[in-house]
């Protein structure tokens, strides 16, 4: 390796440490540095996190790998080269399955790597991350210098250690850990998945969250079925200061309107046929913590009377009892109704409402994320290659153009679901069990849209007024605003049919109520 050429690569890293840069642009940096000095077709900056690696920035390696977690255990080449004093460089012929086989950008019958190398990076004398190199040629790296590229790791480790960005990376290490393990205590389960995505409005969800996680204030998430509030108060409880202390969730569309007092305020003995005890709510259970309310909007106005009283002084009586009990709660809400229309309808009470949406936060749909969805596919796919046993699972390139050009419908949730399913479907078509299975456009076979579907499927009604028909779409205006012009026509059209009754138009088409008006807001139609 040319010293001069190593030199040259990394002087300007080292003018980096005096910009102020984005923590995503300054690992680019890097990585490009790699690149022009090593022969490689790909590379990769790894941060660890207890038992997994999370790839914070790649070059030449699919998108959706952003938003796969490796399990290291999962993973012997990782974890050899965790293991290893310095760089490590893998026999071609090594039978140990490669992470990126299928990932790696080349040729569509190329997927195996043949030629992998990596060197983990100490920060405070502790392994921080891994950086790997690989090619798909088995002879790549027979040419390259180790020391030369331990003499590259560790200066790419300084940049990394006097970065600013550097002190609020292992914060996030520890909290995110001291997280896993208050859900783990609390749940009983697995951690809850990361908010994955680097599209502006995720950035700005994660801002939203940053500013008001560390208040007391109450929280009303808003967003369509399957965004994935839950994660989002998740967050938000985790990173305040009752992140160490109970989340307690119950989702209030579930409950029988029997139940729901209950379940919320608790009951004494004698309240009801069946009270053979007292039995705390989940307002005294989350004493000290949080209390999440999924669905908030389908409560009963008699039970939001009721809650009211808690959110302005922090009492209540369980059913059956005179007595009170004060309760130190946080409170997050969350639905996918329009409840300020509600109020305006009187099916929510408007004191409640402003109690509740002190601090609103939106979660867009899935659709007005950009690219998000390769990295949340590459997530799903990461899951799914772990539970079947898998050395690879890829997406084709006709693949990842369906699944951006797809509007979603059912968002994160559908797309987790749908991926789940065109695994099972793909592996079961094959004739012998690959070892790095492709999915194509085919495999997926997403569905189509709600709507779409919908008015196909719409008898037509003689009687109702003719249609009101935009123009034909103009094909060369692009696919967003092409898609865009056909949901308008659609809910033009729905309306007329149904004497531009909004409730009637919204169930014609297959949609909540509350969506629909959303969606015609976002296509000037209301």
């Amino acid at each position: 390796m040319n010293t001069g050429g190593l030199l040259a690569a990394l002087v300007p890293l080292v003018d980096d440490l005096s910009r102020d840069l984005p923590e995503g642009e300054r690992y680019r940096r890097l990585l490009q540095a790699m690149r022009a000095v090593l022969p490689c077709d790909a590379a990769a900056l790894l941060q660890r996190e207890g038992e997994w690696l999370l790839p914070l920035a790649v070059d030449g390696l699919s998108t959706d790998t952003l938003g796969r977690r490796f399990r290291i255990d999962d993973h012997p080449r990782f974890k050899a080269l965790l293991e290893a004093d310095g760089p490590l460089r893998f026999p071609p012929d090594c039978d140990l399955p490669d992470p990126y086989d299928g990932l790696v950008d080349g040729p569509p019958d190329v997927l195996e790597v043949h030629d992998c190398m990596g060197c983990v990076l100490m920060v405070g004398e502790q392994p921080w991350g891994l950086v790997t190199l690989d090619a798909l040629d088995p002879e790549r790296f027979a040419t390259v210098d180790l020391p030369s590229v331990q003499a590259f790791a560790s200066l790419a480790a300084a940049t990394v250690t006097v970065a600013d960005r550097i002190h609020s990376l292992a914060s996030r290490v520890e909290d995110e850990r001291q997280r896993a393990e208050v859900y783990r205590l609390a749940a009983g389960q697995q951690p809850p998945r990361d908010l994955i995505g680097n599209s502006p409005a995720n950035q700005r969800l994660l801002q939203d969250i940053a500013v008001v996680a560390d208040s007391d204030l109450t929280v009303l998430i808003t967003g369509e079925t399957g965004v994935g509030k839950e994660l989002v108060a998740q967050a938000i409880h985790a990173a305040s200061r009752r992140g160490g202390q109970p989340l307690i969730s119950i989702n209030c569309a579930a409950l029988p309107e029997t139940l729901v007092e209950s379940e919320l305020f608790g009951h004494v003995r004698g309240a009801f046929s069946g009270a053979v005890g007292d039995r705390r709510g989940k307002f005294e259970l989350a004493d000290g913590g949080t209390l999440f309310l999924d669905e908030v909007g389908e409560l009963s106005l008699p039970i939001q009377a009721k809650l009211l009283r808690v959110l302005q002084n922090g009492q209540l009586q369980r059913l059956g009892s005179d007595r009170e009990h004060r309760v130190n709660v946080r409170v997050i809400a969350a639905t996918h109704r329009d409840l300020a229309d509600d109020v305006q309808e009187g099916r929510f009470r408007a004191d409640v409402f402003h109690r509740l949406s002190v601090f609103p936060v939106h979660v867009a749909p899935l659709r007005d994320r950009q690219r998000d969805v390769l990295m949340l596919a590459g997530f799903f796919l990461e899951e799914n290659r772990v539970r079947l046993g898998l050395s690879g699972l890829r997406l084709t390139a006709d693949a990842q153009a369906a699944l951006l050009s797809y509007a979603w419908p059912g968002n994160v949730r559908e797309l987790e679901h749908l991926l789940s399913r065109s695994v099972l479907k793909a592996l079961a078509r094959q004739g012998r069990r690959p070892r790095i299975l492709s999915l194509s456009e085919v495999d997926i076979d997403l569905p189509r849209t709600g709507p779409v579907m919908a008015q196909e499927e719409e008898t037509a009604d003689t009687a109702a007024p003719a249609p009101v028909r935009a123009p034909a779409i103009d094909p060369s205006i692009g696919l967003r605003a092409a898609v865009d012009d056909y949901e308008r026509r659609l809910i033009l059209d729905a309306l007329a049919r149904h004497g531009h009754n909004w409730a009637s138009a919204a169930r014609g088409l297959g949609l909540d109520r509350a969506n629909l008006n959303r969606l015609a807001k976002r296509l000037g139609i209301k």
